[in-house]
């Protein structure tokens, strides 16, 4: 039977994650569907990526097609200038030409007339100037005028190679960024709305409980990688955010994304109990928010842009993905299974990093782009996260289960199976709990069950059984509220009290008389009485056991007296 309910219980959870994987495939595909519908129309453009004369720090370049022109990475101060006749045959409604500028200002001129300008001002105040897209007007009549672009390179070590110059229709310039970069555009908003709903759950549960730090920093480095991808792939540009602001927040999401998975790392690293390894760690992190600390001063005060510490930044995650690496296989050679799902996770988003990480620094330093998939680290932290997710749940399933177990047993150490009172064990604690503790009054009671033993031997024990049963009942009812209640055994039963009011004590003895009257009118041949006794006192007075005692004797006199009033057969 168990197995047939674990069965079901694996299929269940089979069926529910195929059931979200296939939604969110089914959901992903119509959106791509709806963005994608009008590409073919949208799409078009003139291409001006050919017939350039270039020149780089006065050095000439002619007849120049961008897409296989490269040259040394040009560095701060370095200019650019651009210069071809525009074509005599384009048509766009409202045209607009669209470049892609890397930390550079830029200057654009129509047969030696300034049309268009970015970034000067920025540059000499020296502030950064940003990274992405930049749209000019171009209206029909530049048709067959000579076009000069001219860069400013803002930084060090930003570029090797021109991207392509193209003419849109104003209408569509906007579009087409959104619909090419549709993947980016997906998952980092998928990422970002994902930590977002997550963090603020998240927040509100830590208040109560530290168990769900490590769910809070999935959702920071969600938010994270969601805002980088956003921003690295021009989506965010649709919102008309300046260019240096985009940056900005390229650079500060990415700066932060080590933090959160550092910190959800420490119980993997703390597992090992390796000390060299928690000096390590604690190196790592301090080094992390140390370099973020510097980094957005620097940047702040105009001194050292992110731009230029941005190959220190590529340093720390390689350092952190490894240190990560070595503690997931350390824990997996100490066989704690539950790693292998998070090791696969973590190597699939280290390829997918390493994937991004080449390909970027080949295109800066190099020129060349042998990589043509985009946002192929937000899928591997999309996975990663989901992966993430189930790590998590699979360990708070574990532990909820570990600590169901510890309360059954301790359920089962302190209960009377019978009548599911407190048993003695838990009430001789308790009172000892009383004499270390404040409580200034208490009282304790003692009660015996009459004629059991007549009910077991004329009707049965299950007669007996509930006999004792509705005893137990009549005793918590009537003092539950007060104190706490226990079998002791057989047919003894207490009860102690944390208050000494002999008047409210009377009343509670008032109750238990006509508590037992209506139990007996209840149920038919039931005939429950008992004898009881009970003790009032204080710490300052004697210590509990010595009044538990007093009343158990009390009891024991208020027994013999119903004995002799003919009231309680044998026991």
């Amino acid at each position: 039977m168990e197995k047939r309910k674990r069965v079901f219980k694996n299929f269940l959870k089979g069926f529910w994650i195929f059931y979200a994987l296939a939604s969110v495939i089914i959901t992903t595909m119509s959106a791509d569907k709806l963005i994608t519908k009008d590409y073919s129309g949208i799409s078009k453009y003139v291409p001006l990526d050919d017939l350039w004369d270039i020149v780089i720090n006065d050095e000439l370049y002619s007849d120049v097609s961008l897409g296989s022109f490269h040259f040394d990475t040009a560095g701060k101060g370095d200019i650019i200038l651009m210069q071809r006749k525009i074509p005599d045959d384009w048509q766009t409604s409202e045209g607009v030409l669209r470049i892609h500028t890397k930390q550079a200002a830029v200057e654009v001129f129509i047969n030696g007339q300034m049309v268009y300008e970015y970034g000067y001002d920025r540059f000499m105040e020296g502030k950064t100037v940003g990274t992405g897209y930049q749209f000019v007007d171009f209206p029909n009549n530049y048709k067959g005028k000579t076009l000069v672009i001219k860069f400013c390179v803002t930084e060090d070590n930003v570029f090797s190679k021109l991207d392509p110059i193209r003419i849109y229709d104003w209408k569509d310039a906007y579009r087409v960024i959104m619909t090419e970069n549709r993947i980016p555009l997906f998952l980092g908003s998928f990422l970002v709305i994902f930590g977002l709903v997550t963090g603020v759950i998240t927040i509100i549960v830590l208040a109560v409980s530290t168990k769900f730090l490590k769910i809070f920093c999935v959702s920071m480095f969600s938010i994270c990688m969601g805002l980088w991808t956003l921003c690295y792939y021009d989506v965010i540009l649709i919102f008309s955010i300046p260019l240096y602001s985009v940056s900005l927040l390229e650079y500060v999401s990415l700066y932060l994304l080590p933090i959160p998975m550092t910190v959800y790392m420490y119980s993997d690293v703390a597992s090992l109990e390796n000390r060299v390894l928690k000096i390590l760690y604690w190196l790592l992190l301090s080094v992390q928010l140390s370099f973020i600390t510097v980094a957005m001063v620097l940047h702040t005060m105009d001194i050292v842009h992110f731009a230029a510490t941005l190959k220190y930044m590529h340093i720390i995650i390689i350092c952190s993905l490894v240190y990560f690496f070595m503690v997931l296989i350390l824990n997996l050679k100490a066989k704690k299974k539950k790693n292998k799902f998070f090791l696969a996770g973590m190597l699939f988003i280290i390829i997918c990093i390493a994937y991004d990480l080449a390909g970027y620094c080949l295109e800066r330093y190099s020129g060349y782009s042998p990589f043509n998939l985009k946002g192929v680290s937000s899928i591997g932290v999309m996975v990663f996260v989901f992966i993430l997710i189930i790590a998590f749940y699979m360990d708070m399933t574990k532990k909820a289960m570990q600590e169901t177990e510890r309360n059954s047993l301790l359920k089962s150490a302190y209960t009377d199976e019978l009548t599911q009172l407190h048993n003695r064990r838990y009430c001789k604690e308790f009172m000892q709990k009383i004499d270390k503790g404040s409580t200034k009054g208490y009282t304790v009671f003692c009660f015996d069950l009459n004629n059991l033993k007549v009910m077991n031997d004329t009707y049965g024990h299950a007669k007996g059984d509930l006999l004792i049963q509705s005893a137990a009942e009549v005793i918590q009812e009537t003092f539950g509220n007060y104190g706490i209640v226990a079998r002791m055994g057989g047919d003894e039963f207490a009860a102690v009290l944390e208050t000494s009011d002999e008047s409210q004590v009377m009343i509670m003895v008032s109750n238990l008389h006509k508590n037992i009257n209506r139990k007996n009118a209840e149920t038919e041949n039931l005939d429950m009485s008992m004898a009881y006794g009970y003790a009032c006192g204080s710490q300052d007075e004697q210590e509990i056991e010595k009044l538990y005692q007093l009343a158990d004797n009390r009891m024991y006199e208020h027994k013999e007296k119903m004995k002799k009033a003919g009231l309680a057969a044998a026991r």
